[in-house]
């Protein structure tokens, strides 16, 4: 049976924004001119947690929003995810690539700029190009990507995110900023005030956005879509524990989503979380929250 040939983009691509987008791009333009899949390899714990264990990078997202983005905003549906370890890490830069491309039949490889690879990042993009000449495999290095007179990486977007620039990420993401959790039960202290929320909450690992209240969009398993008024936070007016939670209430929608898996779309940031003299004056302002939401997206003409 004849082996399927593979042109694959190299790299972790946290966030999927504009410049992976480029790269993703190449990717499918090299693999059509090739008659080869367009693939991407990545990895599910990013190699600087495991070089620097004691600095941990706080990732945009979890693996499987990655490659829904993958997916979803770049069109390629054939992606591995290699599991990075010691052994991983410790592995020589040129011997990685040539285990790459003797097991993944790659006949094209395509990264970014700043691309490394192998122990101590000792490969770069200059010699994986070279690297590729001296074993006849094909090979693009992609440019940055500027906007705003800024270098994109997913470094900007975690600090947009983690300031509440959430527009601004999104412009550079080149899609909404995503987050995927399993609903969990709650306090129900929602329900008990007319305004019934989902309870969500980030991964370990995962970049904690700044504290507040946002116009999202919340995807359910079934595929409907509702507006949402989310609250990233502590709740300091009904809890005194320090725990974040990411709570929504889904506008115009009732019924019982426990267990299941929801994505939120992050659109803008509206206002910061605060402590309310009662609960009246909580309840007030949640109002005020999702009237915020609905004129927010009646503006950005999303039904």
């Amino acid at each position: 049976m004849e082996r399927v040939k593979r042109v694959i983009a190299l790299g972790f691509f946290d966030g999927i924004h504009i410049g992976h987008q480029a790269l993703f791009k190449r990717t499918k333009e090299r693999a059509e001119e090739l008659g080869a899949i367009p693939s991407v390899i990545s990895f599910d714990e990013h190699p600087e947690n495991v070089v620097f264990g004691y600095k941990r990078v706080a990732l945009i997202n979890t693996p499987e929003d990655r490659v829904r983005l993958i997916k979803q905003v770049c069109g390629i549906e054939d992606i591995i995810f290699l599991h990075f370890d010691e052994d991983m890490m410790r592995m020589p830069w040129n011997e990685f690539i040539d285990w790459v491309v003797d097991w993944f039949d790659a006949v094209h490889l395509v990264a970014g700029y700043d691309f490394t690879c192998g122990y101590r990042g000792a490969g770069n993009a200059e010699k994986l190009k070279e690297k590729c000449a001296q074993i006849g495999v094909g090979c693009d290095i992609v440019d940055m990507v500027e906007l705003d007179g800024k270098v994109i990486s997913s470094s900007l977007i975690r600090d947009q995110l983690e300031n509440g620039r959430v527009i601004t990420a999104n412009r550079y993401l080149g899609h909404p900023h995503i987050f995927t959790d399993t609903v969990r039960y709650g306090y129900k202290f929602g329900r008990k005030i007319g305004v019934p929320t989902i309870n969500m909450r980030f991964s370990e690992g995962m970049i904690e956005m700044i504290h507040g209240v946002y116009a999202t969009i919340a995807h359910l398993e079934d595929g409907r879509f509702f507006k949402a008024v989310t609250n990233v936070g502590v709740r300091p007016t009904v809890s005194g524990e320090n725990t974040t939670s990411v709570e929504s209430y889904l506008l115009d929608y009732s019924g019982y989503i426990y267990g299941q898996k929801v994505s939120l779309d992050f659109y803008c940031f509206l206002r910061s979380e605060k402590k309310f003299d009662d609960i009246t004056a909580l309840q007030q302002q949640i109002l005020r929250d999702i009237e915020s939401v609905r004129v927010y997206f009646r503006e950005k003409r999303l039904k």
